[in-house]
C-alpha cells in the first residue's frame, strides 16, 4: 500500500497507474517484436514477499551475517554484482541475467533496509523518488502537466517528434534544474554533475568531456600523445625511486597517465571502459590457449617458453576470429 503522501502524489499526476504497459496512441507494438507481458500483479506480490524477507533477515533473530552488515561493509559486493549483470548481458545468457538482476535488487533492498533500521528512510520512499523522477523527466510520454506535479521546474519542450536527441535535451535541462533547485545559493562546478561514485574510467572520460565544452581539452588525438610520453617519462621517474615514502607519488603519476589514455580514447571515440574489458576478455583467451598448448605447468617453462606459448595463442586465435572484427585479436 502506498504512504498517504504517496497517494497524493499519484493522484496529483492524474495518471492510470494500471496501464503504464500499454503502447501509447499513434504507436503500436510491432507484431513481430517479441513481447512477455509483465503481470503487475504478480511483480507486486512479490516484490512485497522480497521486502518481507529482507526485514525477517535484518530482524532480532534473523540472520546473524545480515544483522551485522551494514553500508560500509556490503558496498564492495553491489559493484561486483553490477559487473556481473553486465558480463550476463554481454554474453546475452538471459536466464542467468535474470538471477543477476535479482542479486542487484538485493543489494537496493538491503541498503533501504539498514536505512530504514536506521530511521533514515524505507523502500517505499526509493520507490516515490523513483517513480517522481520518472514522470517528471519524461514530459513528451505522461504529458507536461503530470511533469510538473512530479516537480519539474524546467521549461522544456513536451513534443519531441519522435527524436531521442530531443529527449536527451529535455532530460539534461530537467536534470540541471533540478540540481540548481538542490543547490541554493551554493557555488557550483559544471563537474559536480559527473558522479564520483562512477567507476573511474568512466568519471575520468566524462570529466574531460565536460571540460571540452569549458574548450579546456587538446585539439586532437595526435596532441594527446606527447602527453602520453610526458606522462609516462614522469611514472617513470617516480618509479625508479626505492624510498617507500614516494608510494604515493607513483601512484599519482599512474593516475595521471591512466587519465590522459582514457582521454585519448575518448577523442577516437573508444570508451575506454569496453576497450579494457576488450582486452581483458583477450587475455583470458590467450592465457588459456597457452595453458591447453603447454606440456608441462606453466610455472615450470622459461620466459622463452612462455613467450613462445603466447604468439602461438595470439595466432591461433587470430586464424580462428570472425572476419568482422568481433574477436580481433591483435
Amino acid at each position: 500500500m502506498p504512504l498517504a503522501g504517496e497517494e497524493k502524489s499519484v493522484q496529483r499526476f492524474g495518471l492510470n497507474w494500471g496501464r503504464m504497459d500499454a503502447p501509447l496512441e499513434g504507436h503500436p507494438t510491432p507484431a513481430s517484436a517479441p513481447h512477455i507481458a509483465t503481470d503487475p500483479s504478480r511483480a507486486a506480490t512479490l516484490f512485497e514477499q522480497s521486502a518481507a524477507i529482507m526485514a525477517r533477515l535484518r530482524a532480532p533473530g534473523g540472520c546473524p551475517w545480515d544483522r551485522e552488515q551494514s553500508f560500509d561493509s556490503i558496498r564492495k559486493y553491489t559493484l561486483e554484482e553490477a559487473y556481473e549483470v553486465f558480463d550476463a548481458i554481454e554474453r546475452r545468457d538471459f536466464p542467468h541475467l535474470a538471477e543477476e538482476l535479482g542479486d542487484l535488487l538485493l543489494q537496493v533492498l538491503f541498503y533501504a533496509e539498514m536505512a530504514a533500521n536506521e530511521g533514515h528512510f524505507t523502500i517505499a520512499d526509493v520507490l516515490n523518488h523513483l517513480n517522481n523522477k520518472l514522470v517528471r523527466r519524461h514530459p513528451h510520454v505522461f504529458g507536461e502537466e503530470a511533469s510538473r506535479a512530479a516537480g519539474n521546474r524546467a521549461d522544456v519542450a513536451a513534443a519531441v517528434e519522435g527524436s531521442s536527441a530531443a529527449v536527451l535535451r529535455n532530460w539534461e535541462e530537467i536534470k540541471a534544474a533540478e540540481a540548481l533547485h538542490g543547490a541554493g545559493t551554493h557555488a557550483t562546478s559544471r563537474l559536480d554533475s559527473v558522479q564520483r561514485a562512477m567507476p573511474a574510467l568512466s568519471e575520468a572520460a566524462k570529466l574531460g568531456a565536460k571540460a571540452q565544452k569549458a574548450g579546456f581539452d587538446w585539439p586532437s588525438w595526435r596532441d594527446l600523445l606527447p602527453k602520453l610520453a610526458e606522462e609516462t617519462a614522469e611514472l617513470e621517474a617516480e618509479a625508479a625511486s626505492s624510498d617507500p615514502s614516494r608510494q604515493p607519488h607513483v601512484e599519482a603519476e599512474l593516475g595521471d597517465l591512466l587519465f590522459t589514455v582514457v582521454n585519448l580514447g575518448r577523442h577516437l571515440g573508444v570508451d575506454a571502459e569496453m576497450a579494457l574489458r576488450g582486452c581483458n576478455r583477450r587475455f583470458r583467451d590467450r592465457f588459456r590457449e597457452m595453458e591447453l598448448a603447454a606440456t608441462k605447468p606453466l610455472e615450470e617453462l622459461v620466459p622463452d617458453e612462455l613467450e613462445a606459448l603466447w604468439a602461438g595463442a595470439k595466432k591461433k586465435l587470430a586464424d580462428s576470429a570472425p572476419e568482422s572484427g568481433a574477436g580481433l585479436q591483435p
